[in-house]
């Protein structure tokens, strides 16, 4: 990446609707360019600060297995900032061993900090970035919201005083697109960076680009629980520093066999807690992939002998904080947590870990046409993360809930999600930093290289919505869509809302369809699954309005609500205002390419990208003709099961502005004719579709295309126009060339003809309407006129078409490989040589019928067969034909075609 795209993306004043005026990530400050002029004058030599802290903040480290990598950190970011040194760092630490509570604040203190400037540390979780505040906070003797604060999606404390600010990675690359420079940022610590999240990747390689352009003097630390470093260390020229750790002895125990299925992971945890607790000391750990699992198992332990806590992303900040405190004297806590417990935090008091041995990680789900969660097995990394944390304080145990054949069968680590999620927001990001992206950019220094094929689908993708245009440049609209901070399929549909109400329902709209169905299929019978719920979107935003419904997921509907608020307060509306509108329109506007027309039985359709798609026939909308789908259940085939009705007669705008709308001539496959259709598409399906009158010109279009395609059958070659392509090319590649044929012989061969139709066939189509029309063409008329007059005289003086005889004239073949002129005997009576063809250049061959037209005899020596073969066939003609003269020598007999009377 070049600095004048940064500067470009910096210099372009951003435009947002008026919703997002007080919202504008993509704004740059107005005095970038002086601050540039700043930084560049200054070095961190000259910006020595005035230390806020007198304290000795290395202190915060005693104790704790980092204080013995923390000179070496200092001593690599103190250096001169230049291009093959930057002021870089890479801190390989285990869980526990005190980096993320540590290095900000010791960091706050170095020389190179100017009074202003701010450490950034970036979380991957927002329980993460919270507990990570307080605790440094804590150490500090200061409150959260002071020196130390942080900021997440949900909640900040944060103040002018802050320089210590910690926050998840979606924040900040939103920060960072809004402020490309990062003004009065010293340091950036990227925490957990071993994760490989696609926001954690995309901040490192964007302020690595910072830092090799206009922000020499940015510092970099990027701090990893795992050795597997070496690529990082590449990319960003940085030592590694490590710190071993603490650990005590640890027992890994595996189970004797595999969870049968993952719906029952939960029995599964839950006995083996149970055992646990009956048979070690000391708080129990427990992995599982997510709350919904959480949730069952802690029903599942209700009046266990010990206290049952959740350890989740979603809990209240009060009851996280309870979670990360030592227990009551005497209590036996049991903590089940998803992943956020790997690595991001320490809960303090665990001596037994209990691993389930999954996640939850990010995928493309093809049928959402965004990412989701799945559920996936973890790595071997993630198991030896985990386990790890029974030995941290003191001796400990892990269960693992698998066998050992199976570990042996985990991959080494967990794959990259830059190589597995749906990357429309990445490239949109990268769009929006660079002012554009395309396939002869500079690749961004990250860690692994996307797919190829996963950024052009992406890039197809923005490019159908409107954020970028068709040379990949990010547009007003893209703008916005990057500003609302969601998918932008989902950006698209609530930016596409005209007024408040609408803006309201597409905020619904875009919650729903970040979380899962909250109608959940009814428990299945005996006789087979669970039925579907109906797909009609309604029905979910009835309930997220306030309705019942007997298979509603009650928790899934408070996360879809939560998130509805949270997108009205991003659109500038009130956090509760009512919804009003068509939701098909809306979902046209974010699912373009998933417009279903019915197929003409009831429950088939065709969607807009091509593919066909089913819905239940019992189902209310598979008697619909038009539909805007949002989800779809992709298998063996297309299941829909998300959608609402369009009316085909009322299409909304963000739908006719995508319309096509265009006349298309058609051959006729039965009667030949051209028919003229008025067709308004939107991508690959019709929907709507009148006859029209054949215009001229098309119908002479779609002929001359006709024939060119196809010019054997087409046209009516007859055989006077397929001697002259052989007469044509008899003369072009005639030994000694043509005399009087100034500008040579084309090639008439039939494709160097289909080549040269516009020429010499083109011009007769006019008024034309069907194949037949086409056929009663004279080809041969018309390619002597392509030939013109010299070489078309040439032709009949020196290659005839026919040869005058005696009795008459005989035809010449030029399609033989020896011209061969051929008559009835009679015709050839009175003759005693052969005649010639181009002055005797091109030998000429005789061939003598019977009076039924039969070749009896073939000669080149007419003189030679006379005296010669002419004898037999004599003998053997006037036995068969005893009325026609059959003379002894033909040479001096009169010619007589005609049959004698006897």
């Amino acid at each position: 990446m070049r600095i004048s795209r940064i500067s470009q993306l910096c210099d372009k004043p951003q435009q947002f609707g008026p919703r997002l005026q007080g919202f504008s990530p993509g704004s740059p400050t107005s005095s970038w360019r002086a601050n540039i002029a700043v930084r560049g004058a200054q070095s961190h030599k000259a910006a020595m600060p005035t230390p806020l802290h007198t304290q000795d903040l290395f202190s915060l480290a005693d104790g704790l297995p980092v204080k013995d990598a923390l000179p070496g950190l200092f001593a690599a970011l103190a250096r001169e900032p230049s291009a093959g040194h930057p002021p870089s760092a890479i801190l390989v630490a285990p869980p526990g061993a005190g980096k993320t509570t540590t290095v900000p604040p010791v960091l706050a203190n170095a020389p190179w900090r100017r009074e202003a400037d701010r450490i950034i540390m970036l979380e991957p979780r927002r329980l993460a970035a919270r507990a990570a505040a307080q605790r440094i906070a804590a150490l500090m003797g200061e409150e959260v919201g002071g020196f130390v604060g942080y900021r997440t999606r949900l909640d900040a404390a944060i103040s002018a005083a802050t320089r210590i600010e910690v926050l998840t990675e979606g924040l900040f690359l939103r920060r960072l697109l809004g402020d490309p420079m990062l003004e009065n940022v010293a340091c950036v610590i990227v925490d957990e960076v071993h994760e490989r999240s696609l926001e954690a990747d995309l901040a490192l390689a964007f302020c690595l680009d910072l830092q090799r352009t206009l922000r020499p003097d940015l510092r970099l630390v990027a701090m990893s629980a795992t050795a597997e470093t070496e690529r990082l260390a590449s990319l960003m020229n940085a030592p590694v520093l490590t710190s071993e750790g603490r650990m005590f002895p640890l027992t890994v125990q595996h189970a004797k066999r595999d969870i049968p299925h993952i719906r029952d992971l939960t029995n599964v945890t839950a006995t083996a807690v149970r055992q646990a607790l009956a048979e070690t000391e000391g708080d129990i750990l427990v992995f599982l992939p997510g709350t919904g699992e959480i949730r069952r198992t802690m029903q599942l332990l209700d009046g266990c002998a010990a206290t049952v806590l959740p350890l989740h992303g979603e809990l209240p900040p009060a009851e996280q904080a309870r979670v990360l405190r030592p227990g009551a004297a005497g209590e036996r806590r049991v903590i089940l947590a998803t992943s956020i417990a790997e690595t991001s935090l320490t809960v303090p008091g665990v001596r037994v870990v209990i691993d389930g041995g999954f996640r939850r990680a990010p995928r493309f789900d093809a049928g959402a046409g965004l990412s989701r969660l799945e559920t996936v097995r973890i790595s071997k990394a993630a198991a030896r993360q985990r386990a790890g944390r029974a030995g941290r304080e003191a001796p400990g145990t892990a269960i693992c809930l698998w066998t050992s054949a199976t570990e042996r069968g985990l991959p080494q680590h967990d794959r990259p999600e830059i190589l597995e999620a749906d990357l429309a927001d990445f490239v949109l990001a990268t769009a929006l930093w660079a002012d554009s992206v395309g396939e002869n950019d500079a690749p961004l220094p990250l860690p692994d290289q996307p797919p190829g094929s996963a950024v052009a689908t992406a890039r197809e993708l923005l490019t159908m919505l409107g954020a970028l245009d068709d040379a990949g440049k990010i547009t007003p609209l893209g703008h916005n869509m990057a500003a609302l901070g969601t998918h932008p399929r989902l950006a698209a549909m609530m930016l596409a809302a005209n007024t408040e109400e609408e803006a309201a329902l597409a905020a619904d709209l875009a919650a729903l369809l970040e979380e899962r169905d909250p109608l959940r299929p009814r428990a299945a019978g005996r006789s087979g699954p669970p039925p579907i719920p109906p797909a009609d979107i309604s029905l979910r935003l009835d309930l997220i309005a306030g309705g019942d419904h007997p298979d509603a997921d009650r928790g899934a509907l408070a996360r879809i609500r939560q998130a509805a608020s949270r997108f009205r307060l991003r659109l500038g509306l009130k956090a509760r205002h009512p919804a009003q509108g068509d939701p098909a329109a809306l979902l046209a506007a974010g699912f373009p390419d998933r417009i279903a027309l019915s197929r003409g039985e009831a429950g088939n359709f065709r969607l807009s990208s091509g593919t066909n798609a089913r819905l239940r026939r019992d189902d209310p909308l598979a008697e619909k003709k038009l539909l805007a789908v949002a989800g779809l259940h992709l298998r063996t085939s297309a299941e829909i099961r998300l959608a609402a009705p369009l009316d085909l007669n009322a299409l909304p705008p963000a739908l006719l502005d995508r319309t096509k709308e265009q006349v298309e001539t058609s051959l006729d496959s039965v009667s030949g004719n051209i028919l003229a259709r008025r067709r308004t598409r939107i991508g690959c399906l019709v929907l709507r579709d009148r006859t029209e009158k054949v215009q001229s010109g098309d119908a002479s279009a779609l002929l001359l295309a006709q024939a060119k395609a196809t010019p054997d059958t087409a046209l009516e070659w007859s055989d006077a126009a397929r001697q002259l392509q052989a007469r044509v090319e008899l003369a072009r590649t005639l030994p000694g060339g043509t005399h009087g044929v100034e500008d040579g012989w084309p090639v008439f061969s039939t494709p160097a003809l289909a080549d040269s139709m516009e020429d010499w066939l083109a011009p007769w189509l006019e008024g034309l309407s069907s194949l037949t029309d086409l056929k009663e063409l004279d080809l041969t008329t018309l390619l002597r006129n392509h030939l013109g007059y010299a070489r078309t005289n040439w032709l009949d003086t020196h290659l005839p078409a026919s040869l005058p005889f005696p009795g008459g004239t005989a035809k010449v073949d030029y399609t033989q490989p020896v011209p061969v002129a051929e008559a009835r005997a009679q015709v050839f009576y009175g003759t005693d040589k052969t005649p010639q063809l181009a002055g005797g250049r091109v030998p000429l061959r005789l061939a003598l019928l019977s009076p039924a037209g039969r070749p009896q005899a073939i000669t080149a020596d007419l003189a030679g067969f006379w005296q010669g073969g002419w004898a037999d066939m004599r003998r053997d003609m006037r036995g068969r034909y005893p009325r026609h003269e059959w003379p002894e020598n033909p040479a001096l007999a009169p010619a007589k075609p005609r049959t004698s009377r006897r």
